[in-house]
């Protein structure tokens, strides 16, 4: 597998040389870069054969007690503690299963794990295996929510196209969101699945009572969005980040762009945006701007949807915008 050189740390990550000045609640702290360097290597030792399949010819392996039969997956053991340290031998699995309980969601992951989420944890007994093993688990259906994934939930086997022989290189997807060509396809990759065209909720048709309320919560946000704009702290919070976002609600819709420390708002459909946000009422984005709810605790609640899974980042932006205006204003008015 030929592949372009990377390195560990993305050069983004990297700061530079030097220190800068934060003003917090009226005090200057000096913030300096520095560096501690932890790099190693390490092998991944009698487990070598599992990544190796995972990674090169995309199977699931497992370990089978040649004495009971008992299989295990991912095969951890070379010898079965149950029948007086008989050996196992490695067998390949079903990429099919079903969840041994309902996963936890992780939403605000450390900065190693940023990149993956909002993602799902849990163990999946998959068809052959008598264990189950720990996997992160996606919804093709925009954000993944509360409900979605379940205990009993039957999901498939998902491989990375950019593998590098570790747990990252795979994740599942409930099969109910697949194809059944998909379900039944052994080393299904990710590029394979259709991640851009979510289902969006329906929204009732508007009476004139949700256009008035539209209206009215529109001003509101584009008032919010103006003092963002003149807002220091808050245009360095969407530093460096772009972003087109088609906003539909009950009664109208609207864009929100967002380009690199600048933010606005139109009353404009986009063409190709680059996430879209539903939600029936238009007041529960202006009060999560409003910073009178967090817009994070709206997605999660189902009260506001997006069609793209990893665009929490954005909506986590949106909220530490609308933070750092109250904080300004707390600090103007003491």
């Amino acid at each position: 597998m030929t592949r372009k050189r990377e390195k560990l740390i993305p050069a983004k990550f990297i700061p530079d040389v030097g220190s800068t000045v934060e003003t917090i609640e009226g005090h200057d702290y000096l913030i300096a870069n520095d560096t501690m360097y932890t790099f190693y290597r390490r092998s991944r030792g009698e487990f070598s054969a599992f990544f190796l399949a995972l990674r090169d010819e995309k199977k699931l392996l497992g370990c089978r007690c040649t004495a009971c039969g008992l299989v295990r997956v991912p095969p951890f053991l070379t010898h079965c503690p149950e029948c007086n340290f008989a050996p196992t031998e490695l067998i390949e699995v079903e990429q099919v299963g079903v969840m041994n309980s309902t996963p936890p969601i992780t939403y605000f992951a450390t900065a190693l794990f940023q990149d993956m989420a909002p993602y799902g944890r849990g163990r999946v007994i998959f068809r052959g295996a008598d264990t189950a093993m720990s996997v992160n688990l996606y919804t093709t259906t925009g954000i993944l929510v509360p409900g979605l994934i379940n205990k009993g939930t039957e999901v498939k086997l998902v491989f990375r196209d950019k593998r590098n022989g570790d747990v990252k290189d795979v994740f599942c997807v409930p099969t109910s969101e697949l194809t059944q060509e998909q379900v039944s396809k052994k080393g299904l990759l990710e590029s394979e699945i259709d991640w851009e065209s979510p289902v969006e909720p329906k929204i009732p048709k508007a009476t004139n009572k949700d256009a008035t309320t539209f209206e009215k919560a529109f001003k509101g946000i584009k008032s919010i969005i103006e003092e963002m704009n003149s807002n220091e702290r808050a245009r360095k919070d969407i530093a460096g980040w772009k972003r087109s976002v088609l906003v539909k609600t009950r009664g109208g819709q609207f864009a929100l762009m967002i380009d690199d420390g600048d933010i606005r708002v139109e009353k404009k459909r986009v063409r190709s945006p680059d996430f879209v946000m539903v939600s029936e009422n238009p007041k529960t984005l202006l009060d999560g701007l409003a910073y009178k709810g967090a817009i994070t605790d709206s997605v999660i609640n189902k009260k506001l949807w997006i069609s793209k899974n990893m665009e929490f980042n954005t909506i986590f932006k949106l909220d530490r915008m609308a933070r750092s205006v109250a904080r300004s204003r707390k600090v103007g008015a003491a």
